[in-house]
């Protein structure tokens, strides 16, 4: 059974910084493409980036330049650095397995002065 659990969120001043994880089990992380999403207040959950086996990482336009995706296969998680926070990008964040209904129960992070 495929598990992830997100964490790392809180309460942050705009041009914060967060450390999302997303900590995966049931799966072989190796050969999976990681991707987290977002809920925003009210609105519809949106794709926020992605990384492949391999490595690579692909960001949507509203967070390339500020925002990381990184692996660890040893610890089969994955990371999302947040830099320069902004109080639209408050909302509930999510990691998946790309291209499978797997979803964590999320993370809230907050941007409010």
């Amino acid at each position: 059974q495929v598990q992830l659990v997100e964490s790392g969120g809180g309460l942050v001043q705009p041009g914060g910084s967060l450390r999302l994880s997303c900590a995966a089990s049931g799966i072989n992380f190796d050969a999976v493409s990681m991707a987290w999403y977002r809920r925003r207040p009210g609105g519809l959950r949106d794709y926020v980036g992605l990384i492949t086996q391999a490595g690579t990482p692909n960001y949507a336009d509203s967070v390339k330049g500020r925002f990381i995706i990184s692996r660890d296969n040893a610890k089969n998680t994955v990371y999302l650095q947040m830099d320069g926070l902004r109080p639209d990008d408050t909302a509930v964040y999510y990691c998946n397995v790309l291209g499978t209904t797997n979803f964590g129960q999320g993370t809230q992070v907050t941007v409010s002065s």
